[in-house]
């Protein structure tokens, strides 16, 4: 069975949303002045291993409307990836390799798991994540954590009353302060 693996950029207080420059926020662009070399060489080493993306449609969307058009070794993975993205109101015309899940997301989700070569790779899709947190399907977690707390917005691990446990496999600092840390979770610990 290949894993799903989750990875996201977070702010030191786990806000995850609009890390990239997405209007209307009020921090948007918080990682940007951290990226480096570093950063690009660790997503392009982990959209090599992936087998496919799984996305939520306002990520989905996002990178339909960034990756097509831009050129280089991961552009061309991102586009040359199968995609499944979780969507009850996304329609045709769709970004090359996607299929679309409107319903029964944990099923469907754990028959990808089933099959398939490489890792699934999650990125961003906050309520897709909490989604497949509550139903178990998440296997690692991959987070870059920047050095800069935003005080407001949408955090990766939603409000639950379920405890989950994850084990440290690997953490890195890079040199401009960003951290690596890589998880793997224990599942049926509560």
């Amino acid at each position: 069975m290949r894993p799903l693996i989750v990875s996201e950029f977070v702010t030191l207080d786990g806000v995850m949303e609009a890390p990239g420059g997405e209007p209307g926020h009020l921090h948007t662009g918080w990682a940007v002045p951290f990226m480096g070399e570093e950063q690009v060489a660790f997503k392009q080493r982990e959209v090599e291993q992936a087998g496919a993306l799984l996305l939520g449609r306002v990520t989905y969307e996002s990178f339909a409307d960034a990756w097509p058009g831009r050129s280089g070794a991961f552009a061309e993975r991102m586009n040359a990836l199968p995609k499944h993205v979780v969507s009850a109101t996304l329609q045709p015309p769709l970004w090359q390799g996607t299929r679309l899940i409107r319903d029964d997301i944990a099923g469907h989700v754990a028959e990808l798991k089933r099959s398939g070569d490489g890792p699934l790779l999650v990125a961003g899709s906050r309520m897709l994540v909490h989604t497949l947190l509550a139903h178990d399907l998440v296997d690692e977690v991959h987070l870059l954590v920047f050095p800069v707390a935003v005080g407001s917005g949408r955090r990766l691990f939603p409000d639950t009353p379920v405890m989950t446990r994850m084990a440290l496999r690997h953490a890195h600092a890079f040199a401009n302060g960003v951290l690596l840390q890589q998880y793997a979770v224990q599942h049926g610990v509560g």
